[in-house]
């Protein structure tokens, strides 16, 4: 039975227990939840103060001035009906009474006096050592009620672009702090109280267990509505034990099948047509591959929606499920209690799927089972760990070993960061001498055409600038994009035709193919005003 269907039970119980009553009160019983909701109110016939007190309500004004209707419930005073009777009833009037249940008269209550809404200030992110606003904020946390305190937050991490919400206790107090454009912001310091509040908001929402002494994953969803609009959130929370209590992260993604497209991604017109190749002849391996909080999932993600079509079998291991998207088959994979994405990829096959993506390739078991997928016609897509395309290229030789039968099996690695993006209000200035000789350094194997409209004699470069709308001079996160196209020059290193095989080396042969690196992608970003040297120095 749903919770929806246990009301109604108690619903209907109470009901049946009011009529018992009427009848030993000598009132006529009223079931009133076929009109309840949508009746109209009698405005001004009794106040306000007088139905909290009395527990007595309007039901009907006096028709032609002389037949009046009122509800009342088994705790209405036997004053306030003889007040009632001696006020509506003279020469020519008539009052009826009729006993209503105590739920009843609290939806027309509802209805007669509405709660008042409560506006409760927005969060501000604050700047660094600026107490103040953190004081702020922190006694605004303070002042939420204990049932709304939970859904604020999150209310308002989304607001500000959040991806992450930090709960981590400390001696005293508990800090709250946000990710917000991939750096954590200290938001604000509260009591224990509240923290217990949020632990147990946790613990029935996420099913997590306030009392255990072991890291545990959760999930849950929560609707947002927003200026007529509304999107659904799906949070991933991960709890951990620490020496003063439970710290807790909630991860947040924006469930919008809109937002997972390539071309929001804001990649170059080369970067997007070599994805596209991958897609309009999908077959082989292409991996992802950067640090949590890079992007991965949403591109692999956009990819998946790029390939989304009625005559696709599309299949996806993942551990966990951060987006569902309509018309793909998406199957969880415990990995903590034993599961395997090489099994489960095993498995999936014999489903005969055009595209399949693995969460992330982990060993050299799912590795091959993998390429083995990749190489029998079909298109996998997967997240790696490595710093760059050439350190994931040699690892995954490392892992499949060196096979000529392999060679045509990798066909993009991308290596993906965020940087955040500069605001309107960024302010040129010429570069210093130790910049410039970087920047030249840097640059210096980069291919001519690869640098058009790029002046790097008389080098400009960009600083933020604080505004009311962007505080940090920061506006939104861009994707910088590494990527390895595996050409014949690049299959030989599984092949075997060379010797050395290390990351150098790979490297080397990638970028005399015309690869930019993940440093040289972020320079020109920078180069372009789109993000700061500092800021592409602090992510890459």
């Amino acid at each position: 039975m749903n919770e929806q269907e246990v009301q109604n039970k108690r619903r209907d119980n109470e009901e049946e227990a009011t009529e018992n009553r009427a009848r030993i009160l000598g009132f006529p019983y009223l079931d009133t939840r076929k009109f309840e909701n949508e009746i109209p109110l009698v405005p001004g016939l009794l106040d306000v103060e007088q139905m909290h007190r009395d527990f007595i309500i309007p039901l009907q004004n006096g028709i032609g001035g002389q037949h009046y209707q009122f509800m009342i419930t088994s705790q209405t005073p036997r004053s306030a009906i003889q007040k009632i009777r001696d006020e509506y009833v003279s020469e020519g009037e008539k009052a009826d009474l009729f006993l209503i249940s105590g739920s009843a008269y609290k939806v027309f209550m509802l209805r007669y006096d509405p709660p008042k809404e409560v506006h409760y200030d927005d969060i501000k992110i604050a700047g660094e050592g600026d107490s103040a606003t953190i004081a702020e904020v922190s006694q605004t946390l303070a002042t939420v009620s204990t049932e709304k305190v939970f859904d604020y937050l999150i209310d308002q991490a989304d607001k500000l672009g959040a991806s992450d919400i930090h709960i981590e206790n400390m001696r005293n107090e508990i800090r709250i702090r946000m990710r917000v454009d991939g750096l954590l912001h200290p938001v604000a310091n509260i009591d224990r109280d509240r923290y217990r509040i949020f632990m147990g908001e946790l613990s029935s929402r996420a099913d997590v267990s306030t009392a255990s002494n072991q890291p545990q994953s959760g999930h849950m969803q929560r609707e947002i509505h927003r200026d007529g609009a509304s999107h659904l959130l799906n949070i991933r929370v991960e709890t951990i034990p620490t020496m003063y209590g439970q710290d807790a992260v909630l991860r947040l993604f924006n469930f919008d099948e809109s937002l997972l497209n390539l071309d929001l991604l804001g990649l170059s017109t080369e970067e997007k047509s070599e994805i596209d190749s991958v897609v309009s002849h999908p077959r082989g391996l292409v991996l992802m591959v950067g640090p949590t909080g890079s992007g991965k999932s949403t591109t692999l993600y956009s990819m998946l929606n790029a390939l989304n079509t009625t005559d696709r079998k599309i299949i996806t291991l993942e551990d966990p499920i951060e987006y569902g998207i309509t018309g793909i088959s998406q199957i969880p994979i415990h990995t903590n209690d034993g599961g395997s994405f090489a099994e489960g990829l095993r498995s999936v096959l014999r489903l005969d799927p055009d595209v399949v993506m693995v969460g992330e390739i982990r060993d050299g078991d799912t590795a091959k089972t993998a390429i083995q997928a990749s190489i029998t016609g079909h298109l996998v897509l997967s997240s790696f760990h490595a710093n760059s395309t050439s350190a994931a290229f040699a690892r995954m030789i490392d892992l499949i070993g060196v096979n000529p039968i392999f060679s045509s099996s990798i066909r993009l690695i991308i290596a993906q960061r965020l940087v955040r993006r500069l605001a309107d209000t960024k302010k040129a200035r010429p570069a210093t001498e130790a910049e410039a000789r970087y920047i030249r350094e840097a640059m210096k194997t980069a291919a001519p055409e690869k640098l058009e409209g790029i002046d790097l004699d008389n080098i400009t470069l960009y600083d933020p600038v604080v505004s009311a709308e962007h505080p940090f001079g920061y506006d939104g996160r861009l994707v910088i994009m590494e990527q390895l196209i595996v050409d014949e020059e690049i299959q030989k290193y599984i092949r075997g035709d060379v010797a050395d095989i290390n990351t150098n080396e790979i490297e080397k042969t990638a970028m005399s193919r015309g690869m930019l690196t993940l440093e040289q992608k972020g320079i020109i970003a920078a180069l372009k005003g789109n993000s700061t040297l500092s800021e592409v120095s602090r992510v890459i």
